[in-house]
């Protein structure tokens, strides 16, 4: 029987830590977005002009351990989106396809309640309920944001591949084909 003895290995304590509401390491970036940053994405154009538009909607920790573009790498972030809405709108992300149009992504609700809108590239739209635990697969080929429909913090987690990128253009452009509104309190796909 042949036994290898590593002498020399010695057990590191991660330089990246997700304590389950916060990436923590020095190697988290973070990116905010205000409502300024979502013009043309409301439908109620009146009152998003009369908003303060360096309101904070949502902000992001993001970890990317390897290059933008590397294939076979995961990136990991943590969307922190506030209640909200303009009109009965909600307050949303921007929403995009991966560029990459065949890479896939998975979303998982750590705090508050959501919609994670789906829409493919036949512009059929559908939503899943987001909540603590729940954990949601976005196929490649489908453009996805997320709504908060709460009154408190939407906290969300996603991991995708390194190679995916973000195409926020044609959302930006052509926006998705059905809008999340409150409708008798309750959200609805319009």
């Amino acid at each position: 029987i042949n036994i290898l003895i590593m002498k020399d290995a010695k057990i590191f304590l991660p330089e990246l830590i997700f304590n389950g509401k916060k990436l923590i390491g020095k190697d988290v970036e973070k990116s905010t977005r205000k409502l300024g940053d979502l013009k043309g994405i409301f439908e109620d154009e009146v009152t998003f002009r009369l908003m303060d538009p360096e309101q904070v909607v949502y902000y992001v920790s993001s970890t990317f351990p390897v290059e933008e573009g590397t294939p076979g790498g995961l990136f990991m972030g943590i969307t922190y989106l506030m209640p909200g809405k303009v009109g009965n709108e909600y307050f949303m992300t921007k929403g995009h396809f991966h560029s990459n149009i065949d890479r896939a992504e998975f979303y998982w609700g750590v705090e508050g309640e959501g919609m994670l809108i789906f829409m493919n590239e036949k512009r059929e739209v559908w939503a899943e309920r987001m909540y603590p635990g729940s954990l949601h697969y976005i196929p490649g080929g489908v453009a996805h944001r997320v709504a908060n429909v709460g009154n408190d913090m939407l906290i969300f987690a996603a991991s995708w591949p390194s190679d995916a990128g973000h195409n926020y253009e044609t959302i930006a452009k052509y926006g998705f084909a059905r809008r999340l509104k409150e409708i008798d309190g309750k959200p609805k796909l319009i």
